[in-house]
């Protein structure tokens, strides 16, 4: 005896008693019933139709009279009976779940008040999906119910993203040998949640053989045939079990009606017996079965105070599709009475009347049908949680509505779940890679490459940053890349700046000497015309070097490069004028020579301009065709921008520095010719020195300035820049600084021409 379906079948005696005392609905007409048992087996099933066509009496002999065959509602699980349309016709369940029963083709007149396990297969993924299980097991009942619930359900988790790691078949009738390897898959496998697709009745025999080993904590996944019911709430490894279930609700007058038994009434009835005997474990009188072994039923039995899922209405479900069904079909019949002879009508007449209906009942519960027969979806979120008492009961934690926008479906109340993932989730900066040969869920995290990023979590592929944003160190986002140059707050760059200004200020020290001695010997004999002109150009060439420790611009850029090239000329223009004087002047002393007159005053200043206005005229034609330019590096660090100055045109920048160098390799030639020439004070020897040191400087350079890094790239110009001035002041300069100051007695005249013996300096 399942004391619940014969709640289902006593629902539908009163909603019938309810419907006939009513003046509203149905007026002069009594509608009846016959109650058959299918024993949720197929066999029986078919057997019950086939009593039902041929118009033979219930096994039950449980029946009410009617005038007309109208309708059959069906209470069991099986299908069987929507296999006959012609026979039974028209048919309302509150059962029947599965999705085949949609086909109007092969079931043209059928309709239901629960919705079909195809939106329940729909709903179990995406609350699976919603609690963030990837990995599950799944069992099913070897019936049309099960089969066709799991193939929608694997349909619905594939496109949620969900893996299942196996899914087994289980029917009650199967050998006992498929039950243990079924329930053995369960112990081994590392799913820890696992949707049971499952009638009542499989699931009671699986969950019997799980119990007789100790089984790890398990999350139970619920269909809607065992889930709502109260006999499994025995079973405590199905704590924590959560599924969907029919929303609650009340029938007002039901447990009046089911509780009002006595002993003469219910032996009337071979269904009513059957349960009070069940339920007290008595025979009534004149049910003697000594096989039983059994007392005697003395009339003191109180069906008021059973509790079983028979008198169990406190939370009614299912129960209340039966009160549907009844009402959906009564109403269809009231419709069809007003605009047709009740002589005429026959039961496939309904049907466009039912199509249509759409009524509240006096308890408030919404009726209608979709295009395939199908109620609106909605169900109630069920949690088996253990109460005060420490016994297990169903509360209710969430709702699923399909009408819904997308991700919005399921509503949740908090609650405790366990973890079931094949593999962990992935966190952002990584991305998943599948294992080779095993379902989709189950990957390896490998972290992003360098310069992408994966911002979420259990990405699948990582996104490149854009050239100019890098990832951080979690590689989870991308930043700006920082920008790189040599500026003024930089370490280097304020060495740089010591040294250039100190070289600016050394300069400006021996204009200021020369100046106090202008009239000496010494600063008369060297040319001071030029030395001054010299001087003032290193004080330049010092001082351009600060143009190159900034951030480039378009005139930052430009001015570098053409004051440096310009100011370089100028300054290796006078060293070359003076050589040349050094040379002209020991010629001008050879018997008869008047060479001096051909290169005097007005001639060295022609042609230190002439040669500075060579190098004006190269940087000109560099900057009008194409000229020194801002732009950001991408290329050279991957993490970082490095500021440059592009030189626009190489060989304009090559033309600069060839033509100083020219300058100086010709300077250097001549200064070396008048190295040994007989004068106490040679500055051609010193022009000799600070020539071999200007163009050691600049030879290595070159490679230094085409290998270096970004803003080491500055750096290496600057030093250049700096060493070579620095080795002009001091080769040319500090000798005869040393002398002005330091040993006044050789600044004379007679100690130039040689008449003193010179001393070591």
């Amino acid at each position: 005896m399942d004391f619940r379906q014969m709640r289902y079948a006593r629902a539908l005696e009163f909603t019938i008693y309810e419907i006939n005392n009513r003046t509203d609905l149905l007026p002069g007409i009594t509608l009846g019933y016959q109650i058959y048992d299918s024993c949720s087996a197929e066999r029986k099933a078919v057997e019950a139709a086939f009593q039902f066509v041929n118009g033979l009496d219930p096994d039950f002999n449980d029946s009410s009279s009617y005038n007309q065959e109208i309708s059959a509602s069906s209470t069991g699980t099986s299908n069987c009976p929507s296999s006959f349309p012609s026979l039974t016709e028209l048919q309302v369940s509150v059962y029947a779940t599965c999705a085949c029963l949609n086909d109007k083709h092969q079931f043209p007149a059928f309709f239901r008040t629960v919705p079909s396990d195809e939106h329940q297969a729909v709903a179990l993924s995406r609350m699976i999906r919603h609690f963030g299980w990837t990995w599950i097991g799944a069992v099913c009942s070897d019936t049309e119910y099960g089969n066709y619930g799991m193939a929608a359900f694997l349909k619905a988790a594939r496109e949620e993203g969900i893996c299942v790691e196996y899914s087994e078949v289980y029917y009650r009738t199967q050998p006992r040998s498929k039950l243990e390897r079924v329930a053995n898959v369960i112990r081994r496998s590392t799913a820890r949640v696992i949707l049971a697709f499952l009638a009542s009745g499989d699931m009671k025999f699986l969950l019997e053989e799980l119990a007789r080993e100790p089984l790890p904590p398990i999350q139970w996944i619920g269909s809607e045939t065992w889930i709502t019911d109260v006999d499994f709430l025995r079973f405590n490894m199905c704590a924590g079990a959560v599924g969907f279930g029919e929303p609650l609700a009340l029938i007002s007058g039901l447990h009046e009606f089911l509780v009002d038994l006595s002993p003469a009434q219910v032996s009337k009835s071979p269904l009513l017996t059957e349960l009070w005997e069940r339920s007290f474990n008595c025979n009534l009188k004149g049910r003697i079965d000594a096989s039983m072994n059994v007392r005697q039923c003395d009339g003191s039995e109180d069906i008021r105070v059973l509790q079983n899922p028979y008198t169990y209405t406190s939370q009614l479900r299912n129960t209340v599709m039966v009160y549907k069904a009844t009402y959906a079909i009564a109403h269809a019949i009231h419709e069809f009475t007003q605009y047709s002879e009740f002589s005429l009508f026959l039961p496939l007449q309904v049907y466009n009347h039912l199509r249509r209906v759409n009524f509240t009942t006096k308890n408030g519960y919404q009726v209608n049908f979709d295009s395939n027969g199908d109620p609106v979806v909605v169900y109630d979120v069920i949690n088996w949680q253990y109460n005060k008492d420490g016994a297990l009961d169903m509360v209710t934690v969430g709702y699923y509505d399909s009408s819904k926008p997308k991700g919005q479906h399921v509503s949740l109340c908090r609650f405790q779940v366990p973890v079931s993932v094949c593999s962990e989730s992935c966190p952002p900066g990584t991305r998943k890679a599948v294992q080779k040969g095993r379902p989709v869920c189950c990957y390896d995290c490998i972290p992003c490459a360098e310069g992408e990023i994966s911002n979420m979590t259990d990405s699948w592929g990582c996104l490149h940053c854009s050239p100019e944003f890098w990832p951080n160190s979690k590689r989870d986002s991308c930043l700006p890349k920082p920008v790189e140059f040599l500026s003024w707050d930089d370490t280097l760059g304020i060495i740089l700046t010591v040294f250039s200004i100190t070289g600016a200020f050394m300069a400006v020290c021996v204009i200021a000497v020369f100046y106090k001695h202008r009239a000496s010997p010494i600063v008369r004999a060297n040319n001071s015309e030029l030395s001054f002109l010299l001087l003032f150009s290193l004080i330049l060439c010092f001082l351009c070097s600060l143009t190159f420790i900034c951030q480039p611009s378009e005139w930052s850029c430009m001015l570098r490069h053409t004051a440096f090239g310009i100011t370089f000329v100028l300054c290796i223009s006078c060293v070359l004028g003076k050589t040349i004087v050094v040379l002209m002047a020991f010629r001008a002393t050879l018997p008869g020579s008047n060479v001096m007159k051909w290169f005097g005053p007005p001639q060295q200043r022609l042609s230190v301009l002439i040669f500075t206005l060579i190098q004006v005229l190269i940087c000109a034609i560099w900057l009008k065709l194409s000229p020194p330019f801002p732009f950001r590096n991408l290329k050279l660090y991957k993490e970082r921008i490095i500021l440059e100055c592009g030189l626009g045109s190489a060989i304009g920048f090559w033309a600069v520095l060839g033509y100083i160098g020219f300058l100086a390799l010709l300077c250097f030639i001549l200064a070396f010719l008048a190295r040994r020439l007989p004068d106490n004070f040679n500055e051609a020897k010193f022009i000799t020195f600070s020539m071999l040191i200007f163009c050691a400087v600049w030879i290595t350079f070159i490679p230094a300035y085409v290998s270096s890094p970004g803003k080491v790239t500055v750096a290496v110009e600057i030093f250049a820049i700096l060493a070579s001035s620095f080795g002009l002041i001091f080769c040319i300069f500090a000798p005869k600084c040393f002398i002005i100051v330091f040993r006044p007695e050789q600044n004379t005249k007679k100690h130039l021409m040689g008449k003193v013996p010179s001393k070591a300096l």
